[in-house]
């Protein structure tokens, strides 16, 4: 149990006592939570539930703290409770205590951080999902960290995750993606096409085809005027998804499944085992040649169209029988979706889809993120110095790195827009915050490797001898990482772990600069080398979990 929960249960159970022993009136109890202080001189965790039953004792909240604190069981791990204006009750950790938790941290290594939430429930992270018609773009990297970390918390925090990436390949999109192409090719062969409009006119189109006239020749030739052979379709969107692949593969990211749209039309699938399912719940209906979702009627501002008067599946049917498989074939318990900027008015209507299909929309999470725009520093840069078009997620993964990437994707909140400084992300300085972090777990490292150089052992360090305030706020620091990874999967909101990593390097570097980790004293040598392996371990974790590397040298 996290001491955060535990000291929540401490303070419930002296409410129980202080309610049965007639210190204060009857009145029910309501859910105990407790926070940091915002200011560290009042301690470690304070709780404020006496300021939430003063009304309802008729009492001053000053009384009801100070009635429930008379209450409060000892605790080991407690040094002190202190009553405070207007009505807090204040915690404060002991340095013992606060010692002792480096063998814990030591004994968990890898898996300090996990909290048992998620009791292996199924959860699935769908992400970015980029239609494969052309090469991921930098929007598309936010939604790679964002979705990517999210899954790694969720599966610390006890929960069974898969990643899932829908290849969008049904619809006019990818007809038309393979119509370009099919204008490339014909044009290596001298003839003079255009092409489609809407196509896809960035050279990577042409790159592919003189990828097919090198591998198939005048294979894929039709006469002139006749439509591109069908087969070119499915061979443009495998070569596209190899390159989008290979963008995943440079910045870390693995998926556990990819589905393909055109599995949702198989005979009797999932599209039309949903619209089936919407026509027997009365939310379908038929007007203008076409079929509409009766959005309006569910709290929608308008109804929405599912079927075209063509006959056609539109892309908000393609997503409500894809979700129908999520929840009703596959049984996933949660399902959370990352999606771009573009979708933000998709997400009220998918909600509305999710519960006409029975089910709880509860469980269908949307997280839209903003836009990102390059800097190199005041300058905005919008094209590619390479090709003079789009600039790729590629290029900015070949010219930062992986690693800075991911930590500056991550870190500002998906629905804030954000700037991404490419020249402050390839910084060797204490500026670049991806940097700052891995030196500290770099630094580490060194420490740790000149230890075992000199042949200090610290296996045996006596921790009672960690008593310096620097270490002390070290241990504290460290000791909230299960507490970032619980409030990451339960909000959806990893930029919280970036933060945290940059607290703890700057604590580290702190106690760094005033406490000498090997000296003469070799009793203390030992209890700070204990220390710095347990704040390597939570650096290397926090790292970890947002795909970030832990360098040993830098």
């Amino acid at each position: 149990m996290l001491i955060k929960h535990e000291i929540a249960r401490l303070v419930a159970d002296a409410t129980a006592r202080a309610l049965e022993e007639g210190d204060l009136p009857p009145l029910a109890l309501p859910e105990v939570t407790v926070e940091h202080p915002a200011r560290e001189e009042h301690g470690d965790y304070a709780a404020s539930l006496p300021m939430k039953l003063a009304r309802a004792a008729r009492s001053d909240p000053l009384a009801v703290a100070e009635a429930i604190a008379r209450h409060i069981r000892p605790s080991d791990a407690i040094a002190e409770v202190v009553v405070a204006p207007p009505g807090f009750i204040n915690f404060r950790l002991g340095d013992a205590w606060l010692a002792r938790q480096i063998d814990a941290i030591l004994a968990q290594g890898e898996r300090f951080g996990d909290v048992p939430l998620g009791q292996d429930q199924r959860f699935q992270v769908e992400f970015v999902s980029a239609n494969p018609v052309g090469p991921l773009h930098v929007g598309n990297g936010r939604g790679l960290a964002i979705g990517d970390t999210l899954a790694s918390v969720l599966a610390a925090a006890g929960y069974a995750v898969e990643r899932e990436y829908l290849v969008n390949d049904a619809g006019t999109q990818t007809e038309t993606f393979a119509s370009t192409l099919y204008a490339r090719y014909q044009q290596l062969f001298g003839r003079e096409v255009d092409i489609p409009e809407g196509g896809y006119p960035g050279h990577y189109v042409v790159e592919l085809a003189e990828e097919l006239k090198a591998e198939q020749g005048e294979a894929f030739l039709r006469p002139p005027g006749e439509p591109w052979p069908p087969e070119l379709h499915d061979v443009g969107v495998a070569k596209m998804l190899a390159i989008i692949r290979n963008d995943l593969a440079a910045i870390g990211v693995n998926y556990d499944a990819w589905f393909n749209e055109k599995s949702l039309y198989t005979a009797a699938g999932p599209y039309e085992r949903a619209m089936e399912l919407l026509r027997e719940k009365g939310v379908v209906t038929e007007k203008e040649g076409a079929i509409w979702f009766t959005s309006s009627a569910l709290g929608e501002d308008k109804d929405n169209v599912l079927v075209r008067s063509t006959g056609s599946p539109t892309y908000f049917a393609s997503d409500i029988a894809y979700h129908y498989d999520k929840f009703l074939l596959r049984g996933f318990q949660r399902v959370i979706d990352v999606w771009g900027a573009d979708h933000q008015g998709h997400v009220p209507r998918m909600q509305a889809a999710v519960a006409a299909l029975g089910v709880d929309p509860e469980r269908l999470d949307i997280i839209v993120y903003q836009l990102v725009t390059l800097r190199r520093g005041a300058e905005i840069v919008r094209l590619s110095k390479r090709t003079g078009e789009m600039i790729t997620l590629g290029e900015v993964v070949e010219e930062v790195g992986a690693d800075a990437c991911r930590f500056f994707f991550l870190a500002r909140s998906a629905d804030s827009h954000m700037d991404f400084d490419l020249e402050l992300a390839k910084e060797q300085s204490a500026e670049n915050p991806v940097y700052y972090v891995q030196y500290a777990h770099a630094r580490i490292a060194g420490i740790l490797g000149h230890a075992a150089e000199e042949g200090v052992e610290y296996a045996d360090g006596d921790l009672a001898l960690l008593t310096h305030p620097a270490e002390l706020a070290l241990i504290r620091k460290m000791l909230l990482l299960p507490e970032v990874v619980e409030a990451v999967a339960l909000t959806l909101e990893p930029h919280h772990l970036p933060h945290y990593a940059l607290e703890l390097a700057t604590v580290f570097h702190d106690f760094y600069e005033k406490c000498r980790v090997v000296s003469d004293d070799l009793p203390l040598s030992k209890a700070r080398l204990k220390l710095v392996a347990a704040c390597r371990a939570t650096l290397a974790r926090t790292l970890g979990l947002m795909g970030v590397s832990a360098p040993v040298r830098m």
